[in-house]
């Protein structure tokens, strides 16, 4: 019986990609988007350790922003001419997604910033060491996950409403979230090439974002809405 020869490598990406400067900007971007959102959600917060627990996962945020800034302008760029073009989508996104309870604002942290993560690393995977450090570093997790599940958990056990509605909630970060990443695709031809040149071909964004929606359920698994 034939044996199908194993599909060929994608080449390898070069440090130097135009796509890269597109990549580390749309992140960077997306930092500072998450300190603001999360400076302002604090104040859903019922108690002073939720807003205390935001404060840290903001100023992480802007940690993380502050390595891509460092990043940029070592490329010879320049930050904020490089983040504009991304500002209108991801403006758009957390205009659609604008959490009206503390519990949405939690969900929202957990799986809608998951939801872009996953994305990011699947093109990390596939660059230079010295670029995917770079990425992974600033999509690290802010450390305060275990608060989000057990102020989520907490909230749905035993409460069929609340899990009803933040579940829905959850759906709508997802779409909203992939309706943006391919909003960005179609407009910055640059990350688009990186994206494919990362994945190998079309097929294979298609099974990326396939995953990022497996990705999804184990989170909201994870806080007892699955």
């Amino acid at each position: 019986m034939a044996v199908n020869p194993p599909a060929p490598s994608p080449p390898p990406i070069a440090a130097d990609h135009p796509g890269v400067t597109e990549l580390f900007a749309v992140l960077a971007y997306g930092e500072i988007s998450a300190f603001y959102r999360l400076t302002e959600e604090a104040q859903l917060a019922p108690t002073l350790t939720g807003r205390v627990a935001l404060a840290k996962m903001a100023a992480a945020e802007m940690k993380h922003y502050q390595t891509l800034e460092t990043a940029l302008t070592g490329r010879g760029v320049d930050p904020f001419a490089a983040m504009a073009p991304f500002t209108e989508a991801l403006d758009s996104y957390h205009r659609s997604t604008n959490p009206s309870t503390w519990l949405e604002s939690m969900v929202k942290a957990y799986v809608g910033d998951g939801i872009a993560a996953d994305f990011y690393r699947e093109i990390a995977g596939a660059l230079p060491e010295e670029i995917s450090t770079v990425v992974r570093d600033v999509l690290a997790e802010t450390g305060h996950s275990q608060f989000v599940v057990e102020q989520v958990r907490g909230a749905v056990h035993n409460n069929r409403q609340n899990r009803d509605r933040l579940a829905l909630w959850g759906r709508r970060l997802l779409g909203e979230a992939i309706t943006q990443a391919q909003f960005v695709m179609a407009q910055r031809d640059e990350l688009t090439e990186l994206l494919i040149s990362s994945t190998g071909d079309l097929n294979n964004i298609v099974a990326l974002f396939d995953r990022m929606q497996e990705s999804h359920t184990e989170r909201m698994a994870i806080l007892g809405l699955g």
